[in-house]
C-alpha cells in the first residue's frame, strides 16, 4: 500500500506586513508604551496574508491587575480593541467582541475575539494590545504542524520470521556507522548513519522516559503503546481534535488527522486550499515514537527502535489541521512533570522530548513557546525540536527557533544536508547538529528516482486513510523523509544516554550537558558542507554521545571523581551557553603533543563573559594561566603558542547574566 503523505513542510517565513496604524516587519518587536520604563513586546511574525486569526496569547506584567483578574483582562483587550478599530477601517465596520479562554501553563492568557481577524487586523489589534503598560507580551495563537515528510513509494507489511527484527538489516541502515560501509540493498556509502548500534552496547533506554507530542499513537503489533491511556490530548477545538466537543481528555491516542471532505476547506474554516492540499492521516506520531524507543526490538518481528526499553508517552497535540501554540506549550510544561490548570499532573514526567512539529514564524525568549520549554528545561527535560522541511534559514520557524530547543537538520546518506532542511545562515547558531533524516534520491540530489530504501526513515504506521483500521489488519511499515525523522533518532540517542547514567549509577545530565556532549560528539560530515547553509556541530554519533555521557563527570574512569567540565572538540562550536551573573561554568580540551596553537574563546549571545584557562585542573578568575583581556561583551580569547599536551580547562565567568554563547576551543597539530 502507498503512504500517502504529501510533500509538505512548515509553513512560510516571517511576513513583513502593512496596514494603516504603522508599518513594521514581522518580527518580535519593542512598543513604546505609555509608561515610562515600560516596554511591551510582541511577535507577529506567524501572521500570513492568506492566514485569517481569532486567538491571541497575552502575558500581561506581574504587577499588573489584569495578571490574576480574568475580568480585568477581558475588559484590557476590549479597550485594545476599540483603539484599533478607530484605526483600522475593518475592525470600526465590524467590531469583534472578544472572550476569555483560561490561563496558560507559562502564565499567560489565551482570549478570542469573536470573528477571525484577517493579518492586517490581527496585526493592529496585537499592537494595540502591546501598547498597554499593563502587557509584558503578545502574539497570535497559530496553528503548527507535523513536519509534512516526504513518502517512500510503498509500505512493508509485518513479517513473522526470524531472525529478529527481520526488516532491520534493509530498512535501517541510518542505524548502523556512518563509516562508509556499503549497505545491502543498493550498495550505497553509507556516511549519514547515526551508529545506533554504537550505544546498544551501553544502554537501551531503561529507566528513561521520552514524551512525543505530535499526533498521538495508534495500536500496533510492533509498538508499545502500554503508555498510550496514561498519556493525554491536550486538542481542546473539537474541529482540531476530531471530538464531538471542545475539551482536553486522557490518553494519547491518535484519532487520525485527515483533511479530506469538504469541512476542512478553507472556505469552510478549515486549512485546506492551494498551498495545503487535503491529505489523509498521517499516523506522524506513530512513526516518530517508533523510532525514538517505542518500537518493540528483539522481538522477532519488523524493525527496531533506539532507546527500545525507554518509556514512551504519547501526547496528542496535533489533528486536523495541525494543532494550536497554546495547546502545544502547556503540553510541553505538563510532559516535562509541570502543573497545567483543569487537567492531573502527568505521573510519568519525562527526561526527553521529542517535537516534530513547527510552523512560520520567529521565536525569542519572550515567545510562550521558549518560556514552555525553559520550564521543561529546569525540570530536567531536555526538548528536541525538528528545524523544518523548507529548506530555508531556521530562525524564520517555531519552535524550532526557541532559545533552549536542541534544534535537529536532516542529513542524508551521503552526510549532506538533505535539499528539504532548514540550516543555519552564517553566523547563526540556532541548529544544534544534524541527523539521519533521509535524503529520498541517489547522492541526496534535489530530484531524481527515489532511492529506495536507503532514502528514508522506517517505521510502524497505520493502513488507515482516516481513522486507525485495527491491529493487526491495519498494521504496516512506512518510509518518510524530513527533519521529524532526524529529531527522533536524537531523542533516542538523549534517553540512552541518560539510560548510561542511571546504569551507572551517577546522576541524570541536565540539558546544557546534553547538548554540550551531542556536539561534543558529533561526527565531521564526510562531505564539507556548503558555508552558507550549515548544520551545527556534525551528524549525530549516539555511539560516541553514549560513551560519553556513561562516564561524563567521573574523570573518565567510571569512579566518583566529579569533574563537572563540559567536554570540548577541536574545531566544533558549542552554542547556546547561558549563565547568572557570577556563575562559573568549565569547560575542557584535550590537546595532543606537537600542537603548534591552541586558541579558545567565546563569541556571541547577549551579556558579559571573561573567560579563565588552566592546564591540568580547572581554574578561575584568581587561579589560572591565562585570562582573557579585560573588556565588554561575550568577544573573548586565549591563544597560545606551542601548548604542552594537557587537558587545558576554560572557565567561563558570568560579569553579568548571559545567554546564547557560543565557546570554542581549537588547536593545529603539527603535520
Amino acid at each position: 500500500m502507498v503512504n500517502s503523505l504529501g510533500i509538505k513542510g512548515l509553513l512560510a517565513a516571517s511576513i513583513a506586513i502593512t496596514f494603516s496604524v504603522s508599518a513594521f516587519a514581522g518580527d518580535v518587536t519593542p512598543v513604546a508604551s505609555a509608561s515610562p520604563g515600560l516596554v511591551a513586546k510582541f511577535n507577529v511574525s506567524a501572521l500570513r496574508t492568506e492566514g485569517s486569526y481569532d486567538r491571541f496569547i497575552v502575558r500581561y506584567r506581574t504587577d499588573s491587575t489584569e495578571q490574576g483578574n480574568q475580568a480585568a483582562a477581558v475588559q484590557n483587550i476590549k479597550a485594545a480593541v476599540g483603539r484599533a478599530a478607530l484605526n483600522h477601517v475593518t475592525l470600526s465596520s465590524n467590531v469583534p467582541a472578544v472572550s476569555y479562554q483560561r490561563k496558560l501553563a507559562t502564565g499567560a492568557d489565551l482570549v478570542t475575539t469573536s470573528r477571525k481577524l484577517s493579518q492586517a487586523e490581527a496585526a493592529a489589534l496585537i499592537q494595540s494590545i502591546a501598547a498597554d503598560p499593563a502587557v509584558a507580551y503578545v502574539a497570535p495563537d497559530v496553528l503548527r504542524h507535523a513536519v509534512r515528510d516526504i513518502p517512500a513509494s510503498d509500505t512493508v507489511q509485518p513479517t513473522a520470521f526470524t531472525p529478529n527484527d527481520p526488516n532491520f538489516a534493509k530498512y535501517q541502515t541510518d542505524y548502523l556507522p556512518g563509516d562508509g560501509t556499503l549497505t545491502t540493498t543498493n550498495k550505497v556509502a553509507n556516511y549519514g548513519g547515526a551508529n545506533v548500534t554504537g550505544a546498544w552496547d551501553l544502554a537501551d533506554g531503561t529507566g528513561v522516559t521520552i514524551a512525543i507530542l505530535d499526533t498521538g499513537i495508534v495500536k500496533h503489533a510492533d509498538i508499545n503503546t502500554s503508555l498510550g491511556d496514561a498519556g493525554y490530548d491536550f486538542i481542546i477545538d473539537s474541529f482540531v481534535s476530531g471530538r464531538t466537543s471542545d475539551g482536553r481528555v486522557a490518553g494519547g491516542w491518535d484519532l487520525g488527522d485527515w483533511t479530506t471532505g469538504t469541512k476542512y476547506k478553507a472556505t469552510n474554516g478549515g486549512c485546506v486550499d492551494a498551498n495545503n492540499p487535503a491529505e489523509n492521516s498521517s499516523w506522524h506520531g506513530s512513526h516518530v515514537a517508533s523510532a525514538s524507543g517505542a518500537e518493540y526490538t528483539n522481538n522477532s518481528a519488523g524493525m527496531a527502535g533506539i532507546a527500545y526499553k525507554a518509556k514512551v508517552v504519547p501526547v496528542r497535540v496535533l489533528g486536523h489541521c495541525g494543532g494550536y501554540d497554546s495547546d502545544i506549550n502547556d503540553a510541553i510544561v505538563w510532559a516535562a512533570g509541570g502543573h497545567v490548570d483543569g487537567i492531573p499532573d502527568n505521573p510519568n514526567p519525562a527526561q526527553v522530548i521529542n517535537m516534530s512539529l513547527g510552523g512560520e514564524g520567529a521565536c525569542s525568549a519572550e515567545d510562550d513557546a521558549a518560556i514552555a520549554i525553559a520550564k521543561a528545561n529546569a525540570l530536567g527535560a531536555s526538548v528536541v525540536v525538528a528545524a523544518g522541511n523548507d529548506g530555508d534559514d531556521v530562525a524564520n520557524s517555531s519552535p524550532a527557533s526557541c532559545p533552549g530547543a536542541i534544534t535537529i537538520a536532516a542529513t542524508g546518506v551521503t552526510s549532506r544536508l538533505t535539499f528539504y532542511s532548514n540550516y543555519n545562515i552564517p553566523g547563526e547558531n540556532v541548529v544544534t547538529l544534524g541527523a539521519f533524516g533521509g535524503g529520498v534520491y541517489p547522492d541526496d540530489a534535489a530530484t531524481g528516482a527515489q532511492l529506495n530504501p536507503e532514502g528514508f526513515a522506517w517505521q510502524a504506521i497505520n493502513t488507515g486513510t482516516t481513522t486507525p483500521k485495527a491491529s493487526p489488519g491495519g498494521d504496516t511499515y512506512g518510509g518518510m523523509a524530513g527533519t521529524s525523522q532526524a529529531t527522533p533518532h536524537v531523542t533516542g540517542t538523549v534517553a540512552l544516554m541518560q539510560s548510561a547514567r542511571i546504569g551507572a549509577g551517577l546522576r541524570l545530565l541536565t540539558p546544557a550537558e546534553v547538548r554540550s556532549i551531542l556536539q561534543a560528539t558529533a561526527r565531521i560530515p564526510n562531505v564539507t558542507p556548503d558555508a552558507a547553509k550549515t548544520f551545527g556541530a556534525g551528524i549525530l554519533d549516539a555511539g560516541a554521545a553514549v560513551a560519553a555521557a556513561a562516564t561524563y563527570g567521573t574523570g573518565g574512569d567510571g569512579g566518583g571523581n566529579q569533574d563537572s567540565s563540559i567536554p570540548l572538540a577541536n574545531g566544533v562550536t558549542l552554542t547556546g551557553q547561558s549563565g547568572a551573573a557570577g556563575s562559573s561554568t568549565v569547560y575542557k580540551l584535550d590537546v595532543p603533543a606537537g600542537s603548534l596553537a591552541l586558541t579558545l574563546r567565546t563569541l556571541g549571545g547577549t551579556g558579559n563573559v571573561s573567560i579563565y584557562v588552566k592546564a591540568g585542573s580547572a581554574g578561575s578568575a584568581s587561579n589560572y594561566d591565562f585570562k582573557s583581556s579585560a573588556s565588554s561583551g561575550n568577544a573573548e580569547s586565549v591563544a597560545i603558542s606551542r601548548p604542552v599536551a594537557a587537558t587545558y580547562y576554560v572557565t567561563v565567568v558570568g560579569e553579568s547574566a548571559y545567554s546564547g554563547v557560543s565557546v570554542l576551543g581549537s588547536y593545529v597539530v603539527a603535520k
